[in-house]
């Protein structure tokens, strides 16, 4: 059995299309468990309950910053271990974002290819 079975994801990202898509995809092809939230708050709360294996959160949350967020994850002692992948648009290189690239474990890029995500996230994570 791979080291990477039986992992607890959470996306953080305010496109319920988009979180529908990935739980389901990620539930099917790699039987993990993914838990969802459409809010920073949502997202925080459910990270420091579930204890998720790895967050995916996307940069550009509807009427949020997604890098206060971001710092909002790797400030609280509940949630600082966490890794975070940026799943956004956005891209992290830009000189307009202002963060630390010891912050996240890795970026996927929207958009992306939704057979792929499994494989991307095992590969950034080195599961």
């Amino acid at each position: 059995m791979s080291s990477y079975t039986n992992r607890c994801i959470l996306v953080i990202d305010d496109e319920p299309d988009l979180c529908t898509i990935v739980k389901f995809t990620l539930e099917h092809l790699k039987s993990w468990k993914i838990f969802t939230a459409e809010s920073a708050q949502a997202g925080l709360m459910q990270a420091k309950m579930q204890q998720p294996d790895v967050i995916l959160l996307d940069l550009s949350l509807y009427g949020e910053d997604g890098l206060t967020m971001l710092q909002s994850l790797k400030t609280n002692p509940a949630t600082q271990s966490i890794p975070v992948i940026l799943f956004t648009a956005t891209d992290p290189s830009s000189d307009s974002l202002q963060f630390n690239p010891s912050d996240f474990a890795g970026v996927i890029l929207k958009p992306f290819n939704v057979l792929q995500l499994g494989e991307q996230i095992i590969e950034q994570l080195g599961w």
